[in-house]
């Protein structure tokens, strides 16, 4: 079974007042007070500026959206993530916006820690969120994002 994830994250709030100039955006509530907007084809659409992808290496990321993230970081930090699952073998890449520019990343390999696990790149920018963890589990887990597996489910169950 996959995991694929194209999504922005940040504070509950922070992305519901953003989402509003997006047609067709869900937010979706995580944990710990931070929510998705899923990159739905129709979002994907409605942020594009038409030009091709930019230099950060996404592979969703909609032409010229990295604009539109800097701007809404002006009210607090905000998130890009992809995950791209299969078998237990697979990718991560994200970016954080703060203050109105680029803060962290892009990041597309985990963080070595010594003496403990990597810290991979979503957990990364879960951190700088102000995601915190419990022992056992990471960013990723303690804000759910385990949850669904595909933009498909997180929107599925943002109507229930």
């Amino acid at each position: 079974m996959g995991y694929e994830l194209e999504a922005v994250i940040a504070a509950e709030e922070l992305l519901r007042v953003a989402s509003r100039e997006v047609p067709g955006a869900r937010v979706v509530p995580l944990q710990q007070g931070l929510s998705l907007m899923p990159i739905t084809d129709e979002v994907f659409d409605a942020v594009t500026d038409g030009s091709d992808v930019g230099d950060l290496g996404f592979w969703k990321l909609p032409g010229g959206f990295e604009t539109v993230l800097a701007r809404w970081s002006s009210a607090g930090p905000i998130a890009y993530v992809e995950a791209e699952y299969f078998g237990g073998v697979g990718e991560q890449r994200t970016a954080v916006w703060a203050d109105g520019s680029l803060a962290l990343g892009p990041l597309d390999k985990p963080e070595k820690k010594r003496f403990w696990r990597a810290v991979s790149p979503i957990s990364q920018a879960l951190r700088r969120l102000g995601a915190r963890k419990s022992l056992g589990e990471d960013e990723f887990d303690a804000v759910g994002l385990y949850r669904h597996r595909s933009n498909e489910d997180w929107i599925s169950s943002s109507t229930g």
